[in-house]
C-alpha cells in the first residue's frame, strides 16, 4: 500500500520567481518557468543539496552547522497572500518581498498542509512540503521601503499564512499555469501532539 496518497486538491502555478546569486537581499525576480534539479532550483541562492543551520533550528543544531537542505524553495498560496495583504490593509502583498518561488492557487489553507506532502508537475518534477515558513523581519523590512509604517503588520498578518519549505525530490521544470497535484502522508495525525508542543 502506497504511503503517499493523491489527492483531489490541484493547484495553478500563478508566479514564479528566483532569488539571484548574488546580493543578500531575500527579493525574487519574476521568472516564467523554473528548472529543478536536485540541488533545487537551478542558479538561485538557495539552491544546494546542504546549507548552514540558521535560527530556525538553533535547539538541534549551533548556527552555521551544515545541514541537509529542505529550505531550496519557498511556496505560497495566492489566497494565503490575499488575507495577508487585507490583514495589513493593502492591496496587494508582491510575492517578490517575500522571496517567493512559487505562488500557486487552489489549495485551501495551504500552509498548514502536512509535513511531508508532495506537490507533482506535469513532468513529474515533485517537491516535498517540509513544514511551515514562519513570518520573519525580513519580508517586513522590503514591504516597509514600498508602504512607509504597514511593514510591522506583516508577522502577524502573515501567520499560519507564510506558506512552507520544500526540497525537489524529483528534477524537471515547473512554469506559469502549469497544474500541481497534491499528495498527503497516509498516516494519522499523531496523538500526542498537545503534550509534545507543552
Amino acid at each position: 500500500m502506497p504511503a503517499l496518497k493523491p489527492t483531489a486538491f490541484t493547484a495553478e502555478i500563478r508566479w514564479i520567481g528566483c532569488v539571484p546569486l548574488e546580493g543578500d537581499a531575500i527579493l525574487s525576480a519574476p521568472s516564467s518557468d523554473l528548472e529543478l534539479s536536485f540541488d533545487g532550483p537551478v542558479g538561485e541562492r538557495h539552491s544546494g543539496r546542504t546549507r548552514p543551520s540558521c535560527s530556525r533550528v538553533t535547539t538541534q543544531y549551533k548556527r552555521g552547522t551544515e545541514i541537509a537542505n529542505v529550505r531550496q524553495l519557498s511556496v505560497l498560496s495566492h489566497e494565503d497572500l490575499d488575507l495577508i495583504a487585507s490583514e495589513m490593509g493593502l492591496d496587494t502583498v508582491d510575492p517578490v518581498w517575500l522571496g517567493a518561488s512559487l505562488v500557486i492557487e487552489g489549495i485551501p489553507d495551504f500552509t498548514l498542509v502536512p509535513p511531508s506532502s508532495r506537490l507533482q508537475g506535469p513532468d513529474g518534477a515533485t517537491l516535498v512540503l517540509d513544514m511551515e515558513n514562519r513570518p520573519c523581519h525580513l519580508p517586513a523590512r522590503e514591504i516597509e521601503k514600498v508602504h512607509p509604517g504597514k511593514g510591522k503588520a506583516f508577522k502577524s498578518a502573515a501567520q499560519n499564512r507564510r506558506g512552507v519549505t520544500a526540497w525537489v525530490e524529483r528534477p524537471g521544470r515547473l512554469a506559469l499555469g502549469d497544474t500541481l497535484r497534491l499528495h498527503v502522508p497516509d498516516q494519522p495525525v499523531w496523538p500526542h501532539l498537545d503534550v509534545a508542543r507543552a
